[in-house]
Order: structure tokens, then sequence, then C-alpha cells
């Protein structure tokens, strides 16, 4: 574990999470599909595929990178509405373990895990990857980095390595942004309002949030130990999944602002919107990296 930081600053960032993902169940299903899984789809199958069909072949992309077999436990970092590890349990037959900072995350997953006609052991804690110390043999986390924080990258990529066993796999599906450099040396514009948005972004919809850069994960990942196998991006993916996920918010637009209120609803339309737009544009990435023990 990494000497730069205190037990104190590990504690998990609850309040951070919360403040995003128990806003209300009621209010993500609006635009969510049953799996709701809230991170990028793969649109493999293009306009055909159902957003449901979509999130589905996002987790079997995932999963498939990890070589699990029967038997073993895979441990799944920010595991949100469940569905990976479900899907996990019905294709492989292992064991879980998921970890949410969210309250209504972890009564919904366990829910739905103990629903299953499964022998294998099904558990969800509403803790952080901070105080989680059991060996398990594959790493799967789908969108978690984005809460980490920069301050905390050396010790969250250390702790993953210190879980695994050696020639243990670690899938990380995380969105990555441009360098400045990168930007200047794209040509795209560093306008006013993409600045602002950025900041939009940080305050209103993710706070604590931080965007890697592809660079940076590689960097973080190679220090603790972790080879880099695969890189993967499914940019144009996440800008079709953010169109859907506004499309099916619009449509709902009278029972979202019942549920909330219309300042929420105005301002979650001018992030999935806004969020598609940098997508398409090539200010961000959603990047999934396959590291090795």
């Amino acid at each position: 574990m990494s000497e730069e930081l205190t037990s104190e600053e590990l504690t998990p960032h609850f309040e951070d999470v919360q403040a995003h993902y128990d806003l209300s169940d009621d209010f993500f299903r609006l635009f969510l599909d049953r799996t709701q899984m809230y991170t990028c789809a793969y649109w493999l199958g293009g306009d055909d595929m159902t957003l449901e069909q979509a999130q589905i072949a996002k987790i079997d992309l995932s999963l498939g990178k990890l070589d699990l077999q029967p038997g073993m436990t895979l441990l799944d970092l920010g595991c949100g509405w469940g569905a990976a590890m479900v899907r996990a349990i019905e294709k492989y037959d292992v064991n879980v373990v998921g970890l949410t900072l969210s309250k209504n995350q972890a009564v919904h997953a366990q829910k739905v895990l103990d629903e299953m006609d499964s022998p294998r052991t099904k558990r969800v804690l509403l803790e952080g990857w901070e105080r989680f110390h059991e060996p398990v043999d594959r790493i799967v986390a789908i969108g978690p980095l984005e809460h980490v924080g920069l301050d905390r990258y050396t010790a969250f990529f250390e702790r993953a390595y210190e879980l695994l066993p050696a020639g243990g796999t670690f899938l990380l599906h995380t969105i990555t942004v441009l360098s400045e450099k990168e930007i200047i040396a794209s040509g795209l514009p560093l306008t006013p309002a993409i600045v602002e948005f950025s900041d939009f972004m940080k305050t209103e919809i993710f706070p604590g949030g931080y965007l890697p850069t592809i660079d940076m994960v590689k960097e973080f990942s190679a220090k603790a130990g972790f080879k880099l196998k695969r890189r993967q991006s499914l940019q144009r993916h996440y800008a079709k999944t953010l169109d859907v996920w506004a499309a099916g918010l619009q449509a709902h637009k009278a029972e979202a602002i019942e549920i909330q209120s219309e300042e929420v609803y105005d301002m979650y339309m001018k992030y999935l919107t806004g969020c598609a737009n940098l997508f398409r544009k090539g200010y961000t990435d959603l990047n999934q990296f396959t590291l090795r023990k």
C-alpha cells in the first residue's frame, strides 16, 4: 500500500457516490434498461440492438477478457445494480463479491443475486476497495475509476495487484480524456463552453470525480506491477449509449419531474446530451484495459 496516504485519507468516498447513485432508483429506471447498467453499452449489432442487448454485450465483452473458470472468485469493483455478477454466475459458474458505495445499489444487487438458483457464493458489500483485503482470482471494474480521485490512483492499482494471484487478470473499463497537450495536437478547440461543461460535470453530476488520460492508466498500473495486455476503445459506443439514455429520459419527462424536479430533469438532459457531444467529437473516450499480474 502506498505510504503517502494515511488510513484516514483512505476512507471510501461514500458521500460523493451516494450523491449521484442514490438519487432515486425510479428516476434511473426511466432511461436505463432492465440490467440497470449505468455505463457504456456495446452496440456490436448496430442500431438493431436494444439497449438491454447492448449492455449484455458489453458485460460479455468485459467478462470474456478475464479467462474465468468455474469455481473462481470474481471481484466486481463498483458492482452497480449487480448485472455483471449475475451474468458471470450464469455464463462462467463463478463465486462473486461485489463492492459498491451506494446503499440503493447494494440492496438491489444482493436481492437479485439471492434470487438466483446457484450454489456459488454471492456477496455484495456496502464498502470501498480501500477496506477490502480478501484474495480473489479475477477483478472487473466497470466505471469505478472515475470516482477514485487522482490522489488514490497509486493505492487503487496496488490494492488490485495485491488481491490477485500470479497470472490473474484485472479488466478496467473507464472513461479517459485527452491531456491539454493532446487536445492541442489534435486540433480540437478548448472553448469556454467545453471548460464550462467540464466544470458542471465535476460539481453537479459527479462530485469528487476525476477522469484519467490513457497514459495515466498505463503509468499507474505499470507502477503497481501490471502488464497491459490489451486496450480497446469504445468511444463511438458511448456516444450512442448516451443518445439512447437522453431519448429515454426525454420520453419520460413528466415522470422524471414528478419523481425529482424540473431542475434535476434539465440537469440530467444537459449532462447526457453534452457528454454524447464530447465522445462524438473526440474530447473523451471509453477504454477497456486488460491488465495481467
